[in-house]
């Protein structure tokens, strides 16, 4: 155990990870040594940002906190401390079961940690993040909570209803990211496309991103966690508008089969859906959509499991992800329909869509190839380069490998392990020439 030494480790989303690195650089700012996501947790408090969305999620942060507690047995750690969605929900439960945590903080009252640890909390300090990814790119949250109240999901009961923030004061963030050398800033929000709805009486969001993409020094912008239904169509031309507007836009569809988007409460049909995205791929051409699917909601019927593959074929997303329906206490679904599709069909179902999707996103790889295309290196891998191109996200999309051989050769050789050959920079932007496609990576030199 190390003094004045404070591990902080994040289980699920991006937007988790935003409330980590606020929370982090005020500790910082504090005089603690922060260390995020440590391999062997040493601190003197080591808090846990939890994650309460989808039962493995659950199962996840529940085996983290058992993990720390018999480190905390052996003193390897100190003080066991655990915020986020699951601790917001599960309180009173966790405080029975796992009597070794030493403090639990909701999803919202986290900021309590300075003033148990006898400091304030230092409003000045918002737009100050103790960042955690490379340095070139950021998470920027948008919003909080959620108003769509979908059949399946607990998040408006964690996080209560849309709070969307200031323009100016997300401005603020963008400009205090990009002072400290973020090029490329991820936009997030459970619900993106309604930002501004509760603050400003309308979808805002529009607004918001013109404004981001008008900050000098933004060199990519990514929108994270559309919604379909009342999309706001003005955003569209905005992202046409700007060249440093990634095309591409994660919008969760979850379903295609309209008895299934009924039920899931969803409040748009698969008709609609196609609509909206024939739109989206009209106005942005080029763009590159990212989805998820759900499969085994309650009441699926094989019928309807055809027709969600059939959509997905035809649709042809550039990326997708899918899960299994898992049903999660106080929702609508769990409070009004029976989970009657058996789990092995659950996985079986998963199993074919992701498998055809396989084959879609190879051929969608496979049309870069040939291709020059803009790259923003993200780190040095062993005898790769890695980056990616405006159509892939951090860590859930495809990236670019740079093999160092490739590069061209200097004279005098700076770095020993690069043997001769020229080093690029870590957030970066190259162009770089694509000669080969997996359905998860694409190969590529530097153009000449």
């Amino acid at each position: 155990m190390i003094k004045n030494r404070i591990d902080l480790i994040t289980l699920g989303c991006s937007k988790n990870l935003v409330d980590s690195e606020r929370l982090m650089g005020q500790l910082a700012a504090c005089g603690y040594k922060m260390h995020h996501d440590p391999e062997d947790p040493k601190g003197e408090i080591v808090i846990v940002n939890t994650c309460g969305f989808i039962g493995d999620a659950k199962e996840e942060s529940i085996n983290t906190i058992l993990g720390l507690t018999e480190l905390k047995k052996r003193r390897k750690i100190g003080k066991i401390y655990v915020m986020g969605c699951l601790s917001e929900r599960y309180r009173e439960e966790l405080l029975a079961e796992i009597p070794e945590i030493d403090r639990l903080y909701g999803k919202f009252d986290w900021k309590s940690v300075l003033s148990d640890l006898g400091h304030a909390w230092d409003e000045n300090l918002r737009s100050s993040r103790y960042t955690t990814t490379p340095g070139h790119y950021a998470y920027v949250k948008i919003s909080e909570g959620c108003n769509r109240m979908c059949a399946y999901c607990a998040i408006p009961i964690i996080t209560g209803k849309l709070k969307s923030r200031a323009i100016e004061d997300i401005l603020d963030e963008v400009k205090g990211l990009v002072e400290k050398g973020v090029h490329e800033i991820q936009l997030i929000a459970q619900d993106l496309t309604g930002y501004g709805i509760d603050r400003y009486g309308r979808y805002n969001i529009a607004e918001l991103v013109e404004k981001i993409a008008q900050t000098p020094g933004v060199e990519w912008l990514r929108l994270h966690y559309a919604y379909p239904n009342d999309f706001p169509l003005d955003l569209l031309d905005v992202m046409n508008k700007y060249p440093n507007i990634c095309k591409y836009l994660d919008i969760a569809l979850q379903h295609a089969a309209n008895p299934v988007l009924d039920r899931m409460l969803r409040r748009i049909t698969k008709e609609e859906t196609a609509a909206l995205l024939a739109k989206i791929r009209e106005a942005v051409p080029g763009i590159h959509l990212r989805t998820t699917f759900m499969v085994g909601f309650p009441g699926e019927t094989e019928q309807d499991f055809e027709e969600l593959k059939q959509f997905a074929a035809e649709q042809r997303f550039e990326r997708m992800g899918a899960f299994a329906f898992s049903e999660e206490e106080g929702t609508y679904a769990a409070n009004h329909y029976q989970d009657d599709v058996p789990a092995d069909v659950k996985q079986a179902r998963l199993d074919a869509l992701m498998e055809m999707q396989q084959e879609i996103s190879l051929k969608c790889q496979e049309e870069k190839v040939g291709k020059t295309l803009r790259v923003i290196i993200d780190r040095q891998d062993g005898e790769f380069y890695v980056g990616r191109t405006e159509f892939d996200s951090p860590e859930v999309d495809p990236e670019v490998l740079i093999p160092i051989e490739s590069l061209p050769t200097q004279a005098l050789a700076v770095d020993k392990s690069l043997e001769g050959h020229i080093a690029l920079k870590i957030g970066k932007f190259y162009d770089v020439e694509i000669t080969e496609a997996t359905p998860y990576e694409l190969m590529g030199v530097l153009k000449k």
